[in-house]
């Protein structure tokens, strides 16, 4: 598509100004009207902060995001300029994306003063209409808003006087775009209140400059609620500026939680190809998360991310990968035993209260482990507390009888594939166990072995011995044998 070049064929070619608000809106209905996804990618909120999203939108609205880390605000908030026009004409050559029908600038004024109707247009693509600013403490009014500068009134001979040796910060260089500001609350106070009229009236002011300048902005707000209350605050009157807020939440379920795990997970080609991730695992990890959220050792206002579920994934992938190389296998699938990889993105993670700091990231890490494998073992295995004694057949009976005999069960991290299902076969009615309560067949079987393993070792029925590179299945009297034994040699 040819667009216009100069002013006067814009002129011709009847196209009308329209707010970067009103363009939003517009381009928001027709994609309602035509049933299209409005915002690609993101799960889990298509009933409660995507409908808010587009009511603030139609209503022309600024709209501040509020919700914990790794909820997705800022990703959201990208997604917006795919509803703005895929181009968006200026006048050649300004800084402020200047509506060459409705100039805003001195330098554009000027410039259509001089040539007129030949005024050269330039397109801008509606990537380069998104502007986006992580606030910090640092930030200045200079870098938002604007500042005098020396060199360009040097340059140019200009006096200070002259409102052509001003150097424009990020928001008026935003002028029909979107401009986001990430972590509002970390902006110092003195700094937000420089916002005010920009919001309501499109004033801004520099260094005693009055300059009306109606700057046309969407403005999109993120900010965390332990942030907005601890560290920082977002100040009444500005506040009151932004039109719509909207509440951010975590998936509310299981499976949508998997779904976003899976579609953010950046794995390579060669761990998609060779590794087997079992739904039964996506669902354990997914459950960890969960308890994270619920755990009386993490800071609930601290939130836990998604980033928690993306990375453990990352993790367990990359521990089967890492046995399948050592052993020179092609294709693999990952284990119970593999989580031991995820334990790193569980404690990077987290915020620990003081009791759990007490405890340790590495303690309450595998704390959480142990409860989303009881969850998911009972869920597919009877529970052995409720069994009544004598009123009916005990399914672990020969599973208890095979380590009450002595016997245990070495499950190596670093183990093969046939070395992993031997070891599990070594287990007197586990097959049976497995087979008996679950649906799995051939290879996924072992999956449910594995589970019934871990699982009995987190209901007290075997005991489980964590070392540096496996873990020991073995009676749950044992232990207190071996203290007996020690007590005897005094």
């Amino acid at each position: 598509m040819d667009h216009p070049k100069t002013l006067g064929e814009l002129k011709k070619s009847n196209y009308t100004s329209r707010s970067v608000k009103e363009e939003l809106r517009e381009n928001l209905i027709k994609k309602l009207q035509n049933k299209e996804k409005v915002f690609d990618g993101i799960l889990g909120f298509d009933d409660t902060v995507l409908p808010d999203i587009e009511r603030a939108i139609l209503s022309r609205h600024n709209v501040l995001l509020l919700g914990l880390r790794g909820q997705a605000k800022t990703r959201i908030a990208r997604l917006l300029v795919n509803l703005m026009d895929e181009y968006m004409p200026i006048v050649g050559g300004s800084e402020l994306n200047d509506d060459p029908l409705n100039p805003m600038s001195r330098y554009a004024h000027d410039l259509i003063a001089e040539k007129g109707d030949a005024t050269p247009i330039e397109w801008v693509h509606r990537s380069e209409r998104y502007v986006e600013k992580l606030a910090t403490p640092d930030v200045s009014v200079a870098d938002l808003i604007g500042d005098v500068d020396p060199i360009k009134a040097a340059t140019l001979k200009l006096p200070y006087s002259d409102e052509r040796v001003i150097h424009f910060g990020l928001i008026p260089r935003a002028h029909r775009s979107i401009f986001v500001i990430n972590e509002l609350p970390d902006l110092q106070a003195r700094i937000q209140v420089s916002l005010f009229n920009i919001l309501q009236e499109g004033d801004i002011q520099i260094r005693g400059f009055k300059l009306r300048l109606p700057l046309d902005i969407q403005f999109v707000f993120t900010a965390n609620p332990e942030d907005y209350t601890n560290r920082g605050s977002i100040i009444t009157p500005l506040k009151d500026r932004i039109e719509s807020q909207i509440l951010t939440h975590y998936p509310k379920t299981i499976e949508i939680s998997r779904k976003i795990t899976t579609q953010e997970a950046r794995l390579a080609e060669a761990q998609q190809k060779g590794i087997k991730v079992p739904d039964l695992h996506e669902i354990l990890l997914e459950t960890i998360s969960f308890a994270a959220r619920d755990s009386e050792y993490i800071d609930e206002k601290s939130g836990v991310s998604a980033r928690l579920s993306i990375s453990g994934y990352e993790n367990l992938m990359s521990a089967a990968e890492r046995r399948m190389l050592i052993n020179g296998e092609k294709k693999t699938t990952a284990r119970i035993i593999d989580f031991w990889g995820v334990v790193p993105a569980i404690t990077g993670k987290v915020e620990l209260v003081y009791e759990g700091e007490q405890e340790g990231p590495y303690v309450v890490a595998m704390n959480l482990m142990g409860q989303a494998i009881k969850k998911m073992f009972l869920d597919h295995f009877p529970n052995p507390d409720a069994l009544k004694r004598g009123e009916q057949k005990d399914p672990y009976g020969t599973v208890r009888a095979w380590f009450s005999g002595g016997n245990s069960v070495d499950l190596l991290n670093d183990s093969s594939d046939k070395e992993y299902k031997e070891a599990l076969d070594e287990v007197a009615g586990l097959r049976k166990l497995a087979e008996e309560h679950t649906e799995a067949k051939g290879d996924e079987l072992y999956v449910y072995m594995e589970l019934a393993l871990h699982g009995l070792a987190e209901c007290n029925i075997v005991n489980k011995d964590v070392m540096e590179s496996s873990m020991s299945f073995r009676d749950i009297l044992a232990n207190m044998l071996d203290d007996e034994d020690l007590f005897d040699d005094e």
